[in-house]
């Protein structure tokens, strides 16, 4: 694939903003609403890169999380969710801390389990699910976000396909990262990947899993950085809300929004102008094409409305609605659940990701190196363990709702 010439979503590099990083005073800007600076330079160094803004003041930029930089001068944009906060002290300094988040055998720690329960997600909270190039089509197409994940808050700096492989994706290998952008409907539908639940991660054979490992820490595996990572609970896939975006991060650290979700449309609206269409240049993507959901989806948000029942439709963090096409009928819901199926198969615990008229798609919920061996799953995403299924053979399928909290208590 022949990228485009590269150019960021901003066309100015006019700083607002003075900041310190690493003692060296730099013009800089608000990112991703505050969760990070990008930072201006005359000079190259190890971080930086070319700013490929036409007639750009200061020819590098270098991207970092505002909790790292102190401000000197200007008023940042308001960060929406709290940083990361960790006790780093002349006792434990930040590479201890780090090494700490970095080895399974400190899963118990108390030291790193008191800095990774400071990071949480809650209604409303900014999230981010790196892609492989392979999977744009399937999102575009209907899957849904399930498995590993991350606060858009905590990654805002990383805006290369080189920073963003660790956490699971392939743009390395095509020149681009992708990534799924949404609005968390509850933080119910979070868990940190950390306990006995997840041992059988940690404990999984490299030949038995894509990306990288599972530590068992609640932070993803980087040489480098303090990410903490989250997992849909019981790896199940979770509704997309209204207003989700599926994005490219291009080398240079350009940012290029592709595509905005229209939940009542069920629909993936092209955003990209012709300049950037070549990113879409992949396989079971058409360029010039707007992608509608078909089938309904086996996850699903129902609200109940005057006694009845409706599929419903998010936009956190306030706004959770009947789902309808006629404004009309858009009513707020008095309640809202999120409906899945749950099936128990040969004494795994699986939730239904996909149903034929023959067959049944499983996901376990509690993958080890036994199940998966058992069932003959395979590893389709990081952490997301599948296999096909006779529906003849399943029993019974039971319909699941998690209640959330009334939508007018948010």
């Amino acid at each position: 694939m022949t990228l485009p010439e590269a150019g960021a979503v901003s066309t100015t590099d006019d700083a607002s903003l003075t900041v310190t990083f690493d003692g060296v005073v730099h013009p800089a800007v608000s990112v991703a609403r505050g969760a990070a600076y990008e930072l201006f330079g005359a000079d190259p160094g190890p971080g930086w890169l070319r700013n490929p803004r036409p007639g750009a003041r200061w020819p590098f930029r270098r991207f970092v999380p505002a909790a790292e930089a102190d401000l000197i001068s200007g008023t940042p944009d308001a960060a929406e969710d709290a940083p990361l906060y960790a006790p780093v002290s002349r006792r434990l300094s930040w590479d201890a801390l780090h090494a700490l988040s970095q080895r399974p055998a400190d899963v118990d720690s108390a030291t790193i389990h008191a800095v990774r329960r400071t990071a949480t997600v809650r209604r409303g909270t900014r999230m981010a699910l790196v892609l492989p190039a392979t999977a744009l089509a399937d999102y575009l197409h209907g899957a849904l976000p399930g498995g590993f994940c991350y606060r858009e808050s905590d990654i805002a700096h990383l805006r290369t396909p080189a920073e963003l492989s660790v956490l699971g994706g392939d743009g390395t290998e095509v020149g681009v990262s992708f990534v799924l952008h949404w609005r968390a409907t509850d933080g119910a539908d979070f868990e940190v990947p950390v306990g006995p639940r997840f041992a059988g991660l940690v404990a999984m054979p490299t030949g038995s899993r894509v990306g990288p490992p599972v530590i068992g820490t609640g932070f993803a595996p980087s040489s480098h950085h303090l990410i903490p990572e989250f997992v849909t609970r019981d790896f199940a896939d979770l509704p997309v809300p209204a207003r989700a975006s599926l994005v490219a991060y291009t080398p240079d650290g350009s940012e290029v929004q592709l595509y905005s979700y229209l939940a009542e449309q069920a629909s993936w609206v092209r955003m990209c102008g012709p300049r950037w269409r070549p990113l879409l240049e992949l396989a079971g993507v058409n360029p010039e094409q707007e992608y509608f959901h078909v089938a309904p989806p086996l996850t699903r948000l129902v609200g109940r409305y005057r006694g009845d029942i409706f599929d419903a439709i998010a936009d956190p963090p306030e706004e959770f609605r009947v789902a309808a096409k006629n404004r009309a009928a858009r009513w707020a819901v008095e309640t809202l659940a999120r409906r899945r199926y749950e099936v128990t198969w040969q004494g795994a615990a699986t939730t239904v990701v996909r149903a034929e008229e023959r067959w049944l798609r499983l996901r376990l919920c509690a993958p080890d190196p036994d199940n998966v061996a058992r069932l003959g799953a395979q590893c389709v995403a990081r952490g997301l363990y599948e296999t096909w299924v006779p529906r003849g053979h399943v029993a019974e399928l039971h319909e699941v709702d998690l209640e959330y909290p009334p939508p007018r208590a948010a």
